[in-house]
């Protein structure tokens, strides 16, 4: 376990937010039976998504994932979107920094569990009196004053493209690596989500062996947002990819809990298990 390992791993997605339910997280009742039940269908890690650092209980979670065996893969920063609509392009510079300071926060608790965070939501869009250039420009700023802020903790920081629907700044992940090599920011990898993938690029695979190293984390949704096998995904191709890059991250299942929770971690495992054996 843990980012040193070669081999790719498994992960499932658990939300503390009371804002994001009906949303793609799999588990909503705990971090405890959460826990419970990742370990005891063969999970390596879970990702939590909570609704601030400090909500986190630190000392509780560390005695979950010690009895359980597990890992923790990543910690999302979305709830700062989602509970105070905050983010780092934003046309107020207050909300701006509340935003940074939100997920320098919660950098700090995953760093304790050498965990990275994730930039999704978080990252917002050139809208109103913010044009795209100036949005990209603040983004690029933020990313690299985070990702340095990250690296005190020997992790990576997590930035994913969204699609279409959900911004209007990166799209498309070959156009975020070349961005972050544009701006020569440090120490920021790619979230790779196969849903947003699914919108916005021509090929997956393709995609993510243009983009190499600087994958950083993958998150394992079907075409539909549900579990890999329950839309027309082709994940072969997707493992076949990372495997070539020399992906050593997690395959974490950010999907919706359908037809239940259970159901939909079950049949995480089940696709990771097809196509990496033990």
């Amino acid at each position: 376990m843990g980012q040193s390992s070669s081999v790719i791993k498994s992960a499932i997605t658990v939300s503390l937010v009371p804002q994001a339910k009906g949303g793609p997280f799999v588990y909503w009742d705990g971090l405890a039976p959460a826990a419970a039940s990742a370990a005891k269908l063969g999970f390596d890690a879970i990702e939590v998504f909570a609704p601030s650092a400090a909500s986190v209980d630190r000392p509780a979670l560390h005695a979950l994932l010690k009895q359980h065996g597990l890992a923790a893969a990543a910690f999302g920063t979305g709830g700062g979107w989602l509970v105070h609509k905050w983010h780092l392009t934003h046309a107020d510079p207050a909300i701006r920094a509340q935003a940074r300071e939100f997920i320098r926060a919660i950098i700090d608790v995953g760093g304790e569990f050498k965990a990275p965070a994730i930039i999704g939501s978080m990252q917002g869009k050139a809208e109103a009196d913010v044009s795209r250039d100036q949005a990209l420009t603040w983004l690029a700023e933020a990313l690299t004053d985070l990702g340095s802020h990250a690296a005190r903790h020997g992790v990576p920081l997590l930035y994913e493209p969204l699609n279409r629907y959900e911004t209007n700044l990166l799209n498309r992940q070959f156009d975020a690596a070349q961005f972050l090599e544009a701006r020569r920011i440090a120490n920021v990898k790619l979230l790779c989500d196969l849903f947003h993938m699914n919108i916005e690029e021509v090929s997956n695979a393709a995609t993510l062996r243009a983009c190499g190293r600087h994958v950083g984390h993958v998150h394992f949704a079907d075409s539909n947002r549900q579990a890999i096998g329950f839309g027309h995904t082709d994940a072969a191709s997707v493992v076949a990819a990372l495997k070539d890059i020399g992906f050593a991250g997690y395959l974490s299942g950010e999907i919706l809990p359908l037809p239940d929770s259970e159901a939909a971690a079950a049949q995480t495992i089940k696709a990771i298990r097809a196509h990496l054996p033990r």
